[in-house]
């Protein structure tokens, strides 16, 4: 009997170590959630406006000349997996990769150390990712694009829908589609719409990268802070449940010994 107490008393010192650390876990995650949804909005409305630009562009016959419109189907996609750099974030890591499974034919392109170290690329942080390394990359993929390397471009990211709801969609931004605008009579394009289509596209490229890297890693925070508020509750309940059964285990021992020493006197 002695000994089921012992193991008790061991898991419930376990148990409770683990409710510490989920707890400052989430504490840590909560004190960034601020800061991730203020980027996430603000690169929201950057997206709005990129998408806005690149419709206007494209919504003139003209732009069909440009070497980014240009639909091909040679079987060579590439996606850029966005994942987090740490695990304990629910489903988070899973539904990515879940989803970029379904594309096994295409390269990835990761950022995330969780999506290089799948991809076995050199590590790239998804929390620390700047605007100058959107760019870079953006710049490498408009490239190879227009030297037909590759057929389409598309982005694996996380949809922040609320602190409880977060999902896992792709997004195709290469080639660029043909705009049905037609609000843009009074819009004046120097010198034309062709050329400065071909020289914002790098720009549009890598702004929507970022965008979505900072949609991705609040994402992740508040994935992480309901995993961790989940663990936290269920500790708890464990906690609770093996105190119960080592009352029960010790009240059994001393039941027990007592039985024991009168069973002794009597002899």
């Amino acid at each position: 009997m002695s000994q089921n107490t012992k193991a008790l008393r061991v898991r419930i010192k376990s148990v409770t170590s683990t409710m510490q650390l989920t707890k400052a876990m989430g504490l840590v995650a909560s004190s960034k959630i601020r800061r991730a949804n203020e980027a996430m909005n603000k690169g929201r409305d950057y997206g709005t406006a990129l998408d806005n630009m690149i419709s206007a562009l494209s919504a003139d016959r003209e732009s069909l000349k440009s070497p980014y419109m240009k639909q091909r189907d040679s079987g060579k996609t590439r996606i850029i997996v966005i994942a987090g750099d740490r695990g304990l974030a629910g489903g988070y890591n899973a539904n990515v990769f879940r989803l970029a499974a379904q594309y096994p034919d295409a390269e990835f392109i990761p950022i995330g150390k969780r999506a290089c170290d799948r991809y076995g690329k050199d590590s790239v942080s998804s929390e620390n990712f700047s605007f100058d390394d959107a760019y870079n990359l953006a710049d490498s993929l408009c490239s190879d694009f227009a030297e037909e390397k590759f057929d389409r471009l598309g982005i694996i990211s996380t949809k922040y829908n609320s602190m409880m709801s977060q999902e896992a969609f792709i997004r195709w931004i290469l080639p660029l589609e043909k705009s049905d605008r037609t609000d843009t009579a009074g819009i004046v394009f120097e010198p034309d719409h062709l050329t400065v289509l071909n020289n914002v596209v790098r720009e549009y490229v890598s702004g929507i990268i970022t965008v979505c890297v900072r949609e991705s890693f609040a994402s992740e925070v508040a994935a992480r802070r309901m995993a961790m508020d989940s663990a936290g509750k269920n500790a708890q309940q464990m906690i609770s449940d093996l105190q119960l059964e080592y009352n029960r285990a010790r009240q059994g021992a001393i039941t027990q010994e007592i039985t024991e020493i009168v069973a002794g006197s009597g002899d």
